[in-house]
């Protein structure tokens, strides 16, 4: 299975897990990592749109990795939606290119499993937090795979780490996850 994994950061230079994370999907064959950081800074306004939509061509899966910023995605993420995902590419009369593929999202959370709970601090599961990616992938026609969380990311101990890692490894291994279709 092809997959485009579609990386940000808010703050790269202290990102642990999302480093660790993205250097194990470059290590896979038949993975292709875009980081939106490395390749825009932090312009809201650089991406290369027909580059972006370009690198969609031909995969499978794409997977969004990033940490939850509060409680939502990084800023150059929604950006990045907003921009490439254009009506007439993505959803529209026309717009089919990202229909029949599959969206995962890979996240971390600072915080514990127990606050992305019902009873947890804020009411609400990592799943109801990423309602938005869920509905988006549905609109324009991909199949929606459970989120894969990774939860108490800040300081995160190397064995922590390690096990996010294979984790991680394993889903961009396995064959196409079972999904919410379109």
């Amino acid at each position: 299975m092809k997959t485009l994994l579609i990386v940000s950061h808010p703050y790269p230079e202290q990102s642990q897990v999302i480093k660790a994370l993205q250097q194990t999907a470059e290590a896979l064959p038949n993975v292709t990592v875009r980081n939106l950081e490395t390749l825009y800074g932090h312009d809201t306004s650089a991406f290369d749109v027909a580059a972006e939509q370009r690198a969609h061509h031909g995969v499978d899966r794409v997977v969004y990795l990033f940490p939850i910023h509060w409680f939502n995605l990084t800023p150059m993420l929604k950006a990045y939606l907003n921009q490439v995902w254009s009506y007439g590419w993505a959803f529209g009369p026309e717009g089919k290119a990202l229909h029949g593929k599959q969206m995962q999202v890979v996240v971390s959370a600072g915080v514990t499993a127990h606050t992305y709970s019902a009873a947890g601090l804020i009411q609400s599961s990592i799943q109801e937090v990423l309602t938005p990616m869920k509905a988006s992938a549905l609109y324009v026609g991909m199949s929606y795979a459970e989120p894969l969380a990774f939860y108490e990311a800040m300081g995160a101990s190397d064995n922590k780490l390690a096990g996010f890692q294979q984790a991680l490894r394993a889903c961009l291994t396995a064959p196409q996850l079972d999904a919410v279709p379109a």
